[in-house]
């Protein structure tokens, strides 16, 4: 079994009303649902960070000498931008 904690949570009531209603429909808990909700948070954010890093580290000199470079063959008719 996964350690737990345990965090009281205050939410507007607009806010919990919904949640409890999207949670229903679901057919899980407010609990489920909300850190669920966390967890898609985090994911984009550590995404976003990802690629952020990435673009840090890249090579725009070498990516502009590769797309000028010569060679390959044209695009077929249903590549082309109309």
């Amino acid at each position: 079994m996964k350690a737990q904690s345990t965090y009281p949570l205050r939410l507007p009531r607009s806010i919990k009303a919904e949640v409890a209603r999207r949670a229903k429909e679901d057919g899980i808990s407010i609990n489920q649902f909300v850190a669920t909700a966390v967890a898609e948070k985090l994911a984009v954010m550590n995404t976003a960070t990802f690629f952020a890093e990435r673009r840090n580290r890249a090579d725009f000199k070498a990516f502009d000498r590769i797309m000028r470079r010569k060679g390959g063959e044209p695009p077929v008719p249903d590549d082309t931008i109309s």
